[in-house]
């Protein structure tokens, strides 16, 4: 009766592969020499054991990635499944709404990853790194901080046992200190790239350097279509005949949906305030003439430049608004996380949502028929 073959050192953990590296050199060159090696055999063994057993657990505990058919990035799913196993890096270009968020990380499990070490999903902000959890954990039926978790400035909802870590980018610049080689990770997912912030081009400078070093590191770069080609060339490898090969580009359309534009007049000595209540008396009047979207889609979404012009409007809409009864709800980047969440869970009662722009690169809101734009920005000066 034969003993089953030890397992191979490409099936351990990531963060064990430098280690049994290091042990297979010391191993070879004891034989070499013609010295015992029984010892160090012993211990190379157990670690390789124990971290294939990891990762065989890890693989069973994973749970089955469906893809949501609905979302336009379904149909390219084969394609960056197939791109993912061939390539160390994928740029993806997908538009709002096409899915890209939250079902890249499932796209990942399907090529085979999160098993030797975590899916690590970076976002621009906190806000939205807690939202795509709670929509991952929906959406694969696990409880939030065991398959999915979250990582932020604040907030660590997290365990031993989670494969996909959303985190902002700051919280994985700050790894790089206590873990340089990132091995805590086999696929990293770098979203909203476009935004260009200190932290990502950090990121996207380290990164390039630290793949040529970890060949079991895949990378996700998504952006919206700008910048590309660039992201592609800087991730370049030279290919067979030695010339850079860049990495390759998956465009991914968003869904659309018929819109109507209307401008109103400049607010006068109102305000912002004055102009917002004129944009909802104007949503009003539509509605009495039958010019209204589905009754699924009933609420407002109100975009504002900042904190102080979010409170003032919520005030003066709650004081005197045009649509009576409706639920006045602010949305920005330092509101408590219970605050936040209440964005996500719409009730009976119409909606009028005031955000930051937070709510324009970072989330979708729910149930969202109407957009007023100030037409106003916070500029440094």
């Amino acid at each position: 009766m034969t003993s089953a073959p030890a397992p191979s050192p490409a099936l351990a953990l990531c963060a064990d592969r430098p280690e049994l590296a290091k042990l297979e050199g010391k191993l070879a060159r004891l034989k070499a020499d013609g010295k015992p090696f029984d010892r160090l055999q012993t211990r190379y063994d157990a670690l390789l054991a124990r971290s294939a057993a990891a990762v065989l657990a890890n693989a069973e505990a994973l749970p089955v990635p469906r893809i949501n058919l609905d979302l336009p990035i379904a149909e390219r799913a084969e394609e960056i499944v197939s791109l993912l196993k061939a390539h160390q890096v994928l740029v993806i270009a997908g538009e709002t709404g096409s899915g890209k968020t939250t079902q890249l990380p499932k796209l990942a499990m399907a090529a085979g990853l999160g098993i030797a070490g975590r899916i690590g999903h970076t976002q621009p902000r906190r806000l939205a790194a807690r939202a795509v959890a709670r929509r991952l954990a929906e959406e694969l039926a696990v409880p939030l901080g065991e398959t999915v978790g979250f990582q932020t400035r604040f907030d660590d909802v997290m365990s031993e046992h989670t494969r996909i870590k959303l985190m902002t980018d700051g919280i994985l610049l700050a790894e790089t200190q206590r873990d340089p080689e990132l091995r805590a990770y086999d696929c990293l997912i770098i979203d909203e790239a476009h935004e260009r912030s200190l932290n990502i081009d950090f990121l996207l400078g380290y990164l390039a350097r630290l793949l040529p070093r970890r060949p079991d590191l895949k990378l996700i770069i998504t952006s919206a279509t700008i910048d590309l080609e660039r992201f592609a060339a800087h991730f370049a490898r030279r290919g067979e005949d030695g010339e850079p090969e860049p990495a390759p580009i998956v465009e991914v359309s968003g869904r659309t949906f018929p819109v109507s534009v209307t401008y109103l007049p400049p607010e006068g000595e109102g305000g912002v305030e004055q102009g917002l209540l004129a944009a909802l008396e104007a949503i009003d009047r539509l509605e009495r003439r039958g010019e209204a979207p589905p009754p699924y889609a009933r609420d407002v979404l109100v975009f504002l430049p900042g904190e102080r012009d979010i409170r003032d409007a919520a005030k003066v809409l709650r004081d005197a608004q045009p649509f009576r009864g409706a639920e006045v709800l602010p949305l920005y980047a330092r509101l408590s996380n219970a605050d936040q969440q209440r964005v996500f869970n719409p009730g009976g009662a119409r909606r009028i949502v005031l955000s930051t722009n937070v709510a324009e690169t970072s989330l979708t809101v729910p149930r969202i028929g109407y957009v007023i734009a100030s037409g106003l920005a916070r500029s440094s000066r």
